[in-house]
């Protein structure tokens, strides 16, 4: 009996260790919640829809387009010390689509509580995949649909692929419905697996999400559509170019950034990320080490908007205006990247918890890179008397996403410089959007774009990405400035005609940048003008105020005409610069809900109450856009085409910051 006990209490004792150890496991590989910019996790997903789920009746239709971290209190962040406690909460998007409603619902997950809810009337959220799905099965059952595709010779409808988007500018008579709708385009995919090349033009089905049923069917009669393969893999291409030499990239004694959690410091830089489902890759918290000091730079760097117009005036075209951003929830079309592919093979590839429709969270592995790379010189001077030669290398640290929106990929990417730049690089690349067509030779025919293979027109379109920053540079008392330069005629004062000061427009000169309205700017290479936002309380030691300077890059102006739907739909993308005093519900550029919005959402709401830019907590929002005028080496997939802006230090450092670099 005695043996049998001391048997059961080693066995019981077992089975403690093995439980103990395994929860010492699960609970290691939670992620540490220890500031309150730490991404949601998935238990805190499951909760805050189970708390929704328990506080509201719910139908089975009911999804969830967006599930994140509420944005915490910035005074509480910017207070936040290791140890203190905080509060969790998750913002939460429900669509009913039976109801065709959408609320918005705030779970304290400290208290388990829901916090808010409330219905966002006549608004429609980013479209959801169970809906992509929903499309395909009500077009292929249509019959004007499949009498379309057998007009044209296709019996098989397991050959054609349906792709379908936001609906873009509505008619009246959708518009006064006020339903939920997508239209769908068809494609041939055939033998090859790249469809995009064989657009089965001039189809197009609107879809009643709602209803689940055709609102109008549109077949603008029979165009060619191409016939040839279009794959690229390497077994399709053929004779393929002659291999290059390997380049290996080692850091053999490691990496010389540091991660902690979700902070990441290197080179003076300290700063927080977060893979928001919507915006993407975002950046919170970003300082830099001046000597003993860390100077705030900016509080949170997010791309905020995207818009995509096509310039084709024809009925099936002059509906596509992507907002890829707000429509399609970029953040969730982010993809796994693979190490020597999107990032080099001596780079880190970083997780992201997400939510799927149901409210179910999942793992999305690799969808965030970081490493280091050579960036050529930093800083060279080479002494003629002595030979002496001083120069430095520049190292960057790069931290990016990827995304595919149905044809175009994009990259993300946020640039740290050793010299205290920050810059932002956007690249393009992917499948140009085909419109088929008989066409086989290049004509002047059809200025709406080019033809670019045989049957294969590239329209032309434009793409503007819109960035919220807001700043704290040496804290939240900031102040805008533009600056722009001028040529003085030859007088007296200038009598060899080579002066160039500056017009520096600020409080107290000539055109401050004074309140939010006069702060709507453009580009002007004529006077080569730049913006700084600044410290309005502080000085640097040569007495004038620290600053941070945006140096714009390649950019476009907006064509879509005055009066044009998507100019009011997109407005912030009509002009460059945009300076808001900070609120923390102004986050979206183009409004909240961008999927159907009203004109004048966004930008030119946040700006109406007109107030002051002078010594406040300010956010400057810059649009940058690049007008692609398809060409022949765009196909079959468009080589990397580059847009970004740098933020560069201006007086904030009392010398070049990197000078002090070993050899």
């Amino acid at each position: 009996m005695i043996k049998r006990l001391r048997r059961f209490l080693w066995l019981a004792i077992a089975i403690i260790s093995l439980s103990l150890g395994l929860m010492g496991k699960l609970m290691a590989q939670q992620p540490s919640i220890s500031h309150p910019l730490t991404l949601l996790t998935e238990v805190e997903i499951s909760t805050a829809v189970s708390i929704i789920k328990r506080e509201k009746t719910l139908s089975e239709m009911a999804a969830f387009p967006l599930i994140a971290l509420q944005e915490p209190d910035k005074e509480e962040v910017l207070k936040f010390t290791p140890g203190k406690v905080f509060q969790r909460k998750a913002f939460l998007v429900i669509y009913e689509r039976s109801q065709n409603k959408t609320f918005e619902g705030i779970v304290d997950l400290t208290s388990k509580t829901l916090s808010s809810w409330k219905e966002i009337p006549s608004v429609q959220p980013a479209i959801v995949n169970s809906e992509y799905e929903l499309a395909i099965q009500v077009v292929k059952a249509d019959p004007r649909w499949q009498k379309a595709m057998r007009r044209r010779g296709i019996t098989d409808f397991d050959q054609v692929k349906i792709s379908s988007w936001a609906p873009g500018i509505l008619s009246q008579q959708e518009e006064a419905t006020g339903n939920r709708f997508c239209r769908s385009l068809s494609y041939y995919q055939g033998k090859g697996w790249n469809y995009y090349g064989s657009p089965i033009e001039g189809v197009v089905a609107t879809v009643n999400l709602n209803t689940g049923k055709i609102a109008s069917f549109v077949d603008r009669g029979n165009v060619p559509f191409s016939q040839e393969n279009w794959n690229y893999d390497v077994k399709s291409l053929g004779k393929l170019l002659s291999p290059l030499k390997a380049l290996k990239i080692l850091q053999p004694n490691g990496t010389t950034f540091q991660i902690k959690d979700n902070e990441i410091s290197w080179q003076g830089w300290k700063f927080r990320y977060l893979m928001h489902p919507r915006n993407g890759l975002m950046l919170y918290q970003v300082t830099h080490k001046d000597g003993e000091n860390i100077r705030p730079v900016l509080y949170r760097a997010s791309l905020s908007e995207m818009v995509v117009p096509y310039g084709d005036p024809e009925p099936t075209w002059s509906f596509r205006n992507a907002f890829d951003v707000g429509e399609y929830n970029l953040g969730l079309l982010a993809n796994t990247m693979e190490l020597s592919k999107e990032i080099p093979e001596n780079g880190l590839l970083l997780n992201a918890v997400f939510a799927n429709e149901q409210g179910e969270p999942y793992l999305m592995p690799g969808v965030i890179g970081i490493y280091e790379r050579d960036n050529g010189m930093l800083w060279k001077h080479y002494e003629y008397n002595t030979q002496r030669n001083d120069v430095r290398r520049s190292r960057e640290l790069v931290m990016t996403m990827t995304a595919a929106v149905d044809n175009y990929d994009y990259s993300i990417n946020w640039i740290f410089h050793q010299d205290g730049t920050l810059e932002v690089q956007n690249e393009l690349t992917g499948i140009v959007l085909a419109q088929g067509t008989a066409a086989q030779k290049q004509s002047e025919g059809n200025s709406n774009g080019r033809l670019i293979a045989k049957n294969i027109f590239g329209v032309n379109h434009q793409h503007f990405f819109n960035y919220r920053l807001d700043f704290d540079v040496d804290g939240q008392a900031n102040s805008v400035m533009e600056m722009n330069v001028k040529a003085l005629p030859m007088d007296e004062k200038n009598p060899l005609g080579n002066a160039m000061p500056t017009a520096v427009n600020y409080a107290l000169v000539e055109t401050p940048l004074t309140t939010e309205m006069a702060a709507v700017r453009d580009l002007d290479m004529k006077s080569s003008r730049e913006w700084m936002i600044v410290s309005a309380d502080k000085k640097n030691a040569l007495g004038a105020a620290p600053g941070y300077m945006l140096m714009p890059g390649g950019n476009s102006m907006f064509f879509p005409v005055e009066g044009s739907k998507i100019r009011q739909r997109a407005e912030f993308a009509t002009h460059h610069v945009w300076v808001t005093k900070y609120k923390p519900a102004e986050l979206y550029a183009g409004g909240d809900y961008p999927n159907q919005t009203q004109p004048g959402q966004g930008l030119p709401k946040y700006i109406a109450d007109d107030e002051s830019l002078m010594g406040e907590d300010i956010v400057l929002w810059y649009t940058m856009g690049v007008t692609h005028i398809p060409r022949s080496e765009d196909w079959p997939v468009m080589p990397v085409h580059g847009v970004g802006f740098k933020l560069v230090p201006r007086g904030f450092f009392s010398r070049n910051p990197a000078i002090n670099l070993p050899e």
